[in-house]
């Protein structure tokens, strides 16, 4: 006699009608301001800039003050002090005084849209005066990418590179030191790959090569790692849980294609705790900089990237521990004899 085959509650298709019909649109909105609230609502914020000289500083900071809240002040004794911060990565570019007039001082390499942004801002300050602003770029960005567009586009291949390597990894049930010996070699061969491209073949990265290769390589594993990791403890949700952080947040954050100071709060400092933006920071500082104020979004990285393996070996010891404590009724009985 034939069983009938189970078939699903007669509910159950409009309730899934309903979570496509919901859902779509609530997801549709949410990449929707992700991306365009920080492109629409960019502006300077608190933006680091310098100011030195012996004369006149006073004027030229009440002048800055006009843009209300968009600069933070830095103030330096001479040129050569501003220039310093400026290669430190203190701050975005100075205003130098002196009897000849002003001139401003910028760094195209730290971001092109602040040195463009700051030299309208001092020129519309002088301009009443007639007084003509020399600019100098202190550190500029290289020839071959001096909008810095192409470094911009880097965040993006990152991010999927990682969301890749730590779905991959989940779905060949690899775990333990596996899985985690399949994301470091991942990430490493990444990083490889990604130096000979950005710095050898289209030459917009001018830093240490290794240097470079082991940021796109602690990039990719700082997301790969999360992707992993979160999917270790939590099942396949993991992945698009770890997945959407990283795309919906990580990326439009990141402040790559300006700077953090010009994104809306808190997007700016949300963006540099995540690895899109932390590696961009790093990136623009090994690779221009000399390494210059590295070690904060080296750290960042470093973590997302080691309690992600952590999280790997943890999800890998509870499954254990859970298969070794299943209840006794499922256990094969022993055997009289």
């Amino acid at each position: 006699m034939s069983t009938p085959s189970a078939t699903p509650p007669r509910n159950a298709a409009p309730r899934h009608l309903i979570a496509v019909v919901v859902l779509v649109p609530v997801l549709a909105a949410l990449a929707l301001w992700a991306f365009a609230w920080p492109a629409a609502r960019t502006a300077p914020r608190d933006v680091p800039l310098g100011v030195a000289g012996p004369a006149a500083t006073a004027q030229v900071e009440r002048r800055l003050a006009q843009h209300d809240g968009a600069f933070e002040i830095h103030r330096y004794a001479d040129e050569a002090a501003a220039r310093r911060a400026i290669e430190d990565r203190t701050v975005y570019g100075a205003v130098v005084v002196s009897p000849q007039g002003p001139e401003l001082l910028t760094a195209s390499a730290a971001s092109p849209a602040v040195a463009q942004l700051l030299q309208q801002a001092v020129t519309e300050q002088t301009s009443s005066e007639g007084t003509p602003v020399r600019t100098v770029d202190v550190v500029p960005a290289p020839e071959s990418d001096p909008r810095g567009a192409a470094l911009n586009s880097s965040v993006l291949p990152l991010a999927l590179a990682g969301i890749a390597a730590g779905a991959a990894v989940t779905l060949l049930g690899l775990r333990g030191m596996r899985a985690v010996s399949a994301l470091v070699g991942a990430a490493a061969l990444t990083g490889l790959a990604c130096a000979a491209l950005a710095h050898s073949w289209l030459e917009i990265l001018t830093g240490d090569w290794w240097a470079e290769a082991g940021v796109f390589a602690l990039a990719t594993l700082a997301v790969s790692a999360a992707v992993a990791g979160l999917a270790a403890l939590l099942g396949t949700a993991g992945v698009g849980i770890a997945a959407g952080v990283v795309m919906l947040f990580g990326n439009p954050f990141s402040g790559a294609a300006s700077a953090p100071q010009m994104l809306p709060d808190p997007a700016g400092a949300i963006g540099q705790w995540l690895p899109p933006g932390a590696s961009t920071t790093l990136l623009r500082s090994v690779s221009y900089f000399d390494g210059a104020a590295a070690t904060g979004p080296a750290l960042t990285l470093t973590w997302w990237a080691a309690v992600g393996l952590g999280a790997v070996l943890l999800g890998n010891a509870l499954r254990a521990r859970t298969k070794d404590a299943a209840p006794a009724g499922e256990r094969e009985p022993a055997t009289v004899g």
